[in-house]
């Protein structure tokens, strides 16, 4: 093994929202694949991290066994418009690439996706306030503009799409799925753990806000907030930085954006023949 490591045998491409935490983890457990650390490198979409060059990029995967299939997963390679360089850097990085891009209903990871910007702090206003004013609300769910360049860039042959609904019903079936579009050959077969819990779910999301790590994170304040104020002040304050109540969607919004991934969606159905239950 080089001491500059190697280029990764697949990437997990995205979709945000769409238990891309949840698989990599699942992937790493596994006997003869190594996954990166971090999980989301955003190598070839981010200028800032592009610019420290591939090497560094080969360095996450030097400490991979000789055998080992190595992986990364970052959402950010299907992000358009905001990432427009993405496929080019990764078709001169990786002409022969294996492509896991996970798609899940696209409502719901606008839904998902505008509740994650909301407790980052990004998003302050409504839902449908937000689709209007932030477009990759809408963008990061259209999963044939995403994905459209990736299969002009290296054929369909390179990508496999996976319904987030059929990986949530039915994992060890995906994973083994995976297993052979992967190449996966090692003499122990690739395992689920079902005792292992989702990534990145969270029923109710705490909003961060100004000094967050500081007051909410650390253990000492955790100490004093408990020793000092009463539970029924903690219960409201905690009750104001949470969004308990999925939020909903207008009529007329839930209209317009389906007819946009209704248009959308027929790439994806034209070449890798998947449907959403609800996509009328």
């Amino acid at each position: 093994m080089s001491k500059f490591g190697r280029i990764p045998n697949f990437i997990i491409i995205g979709a945000m929202k769409s238990a891309t935490s949840t698989l990599h983890k699942q992937l790493s457990a596994q006997p003869g694949i190594f996954m990166s650390m971090p999980k989301e490198p955003n190598f070839f979409s981010d200028d800032i991290i592009y610019n420290r060059g591939l090497d560094w990029y080969r360095g996450l995967f030097c400490n991979a066994g000789a055998d080992d299939i190595c992986g990364e997963s970052s959402t950010h390679y299907t992000k358009l418009p905001d990432y427009p360089d993405t496929v080019q850097r990764l078709k001169e990085a990786m002409p022969n690439p294996k492509l896991i891009y996970v798609m899940r209903n696209p409502v719901d990871r606008l839904i998902s996706h505008y509740m994650h910007q909301w407790s980052e702090g990004v998003i302050t206003c409504n839902i449908n306030d937000a689709i209007d004013r932030y477009p990759e609300l809408v963008n990061y769910s259209c999963y044939g503009m995403q994905i459209e360049a990736y299969v002009a860039a290296f054929g369909k042959e390179a990508i496999m799409p996976i319904s987030f609904e059929t990986l949530k019903k039915s994992p060890q079936t995906v994973l083994d799925e995976i297993g052979q579009f992967i190449g996966y050959k090692n003499e122990r077969a690739l395992a689920w753990d079902f005792e292992s819990s989702p990534d990145n779910v969270s029923k109710k999301r705490v909003r961060k806000f100004v000094g967050f790590e500081i007051f909410i994170n650390s253990s000492f304040m955790t100490f004093l907030r408990r020793r000092f104020i009463p539970k029924r002040f903690r219960t409201i304050i905690y009750q104001h930085l949470t969004m308990a109540v999925r939020p909903s969607i207008s009529d007329d919004q839930l209209t317009r954006i389906k007819t946009v991934f209704k248009s959308d969606f027929r790439y994806i159905k034209t070449h890798f023949k998947i449907e959403f239950s609800d996509e009328d």
